[in-house]
């Protein structure tokens, strides 16, 4: 389970952060997840309270936002909404995509107090 070594650096983000600025309890925090990036929201949600014990980030709440897969596709020349890696073009069924977006993982924004 990889979302356990995720949600460690993610800890390790807020830590640096409460470092920087000063604040002394995060209350939320939001973060992006590409639909391909082969994280499941549950078990980060899970790990996430596990890492978070004994940081500025215990007892935050962990929102996660998903974002669509998109891939530009070589034969058509289109920017696509994909759901999974190796799906095909759903405008011309190629299969020469190169992905754009989904594959993120990204901490956007903390609520801290």
């Amino acid at each position: 389970m990889h979302e356990v070594a995720l949600c460690n650096s993610l800890v390790e983000m807020i830590r640096e952060q409460q470092r920087q600025r000063g604040f002394q309890r995060v209350r939320r925090v939001i973060v992006e997840v590409g639909v391909l990036g082969h994280v499941d929201p549950h078990a980060l949600d899970f790990a996430f309270d596990v890492e978070a014990k004994d940081s500025p980030a215990e007892g935050a709440e962990l929102e996660i936002r998903e974002i669509e897969g998109r891939a530009w596709c070589m034969d058509c020349s289109k920017l696509e909404t994909i759901a999974r890696r190796g799906d095909a073009c759903p405008e011309c069924g190629g299969f020469t995509l190169i992905v754009e977006q989904g594959d993120e993982l990204r901490l956007k924004e903390l609520e801290v107090i």
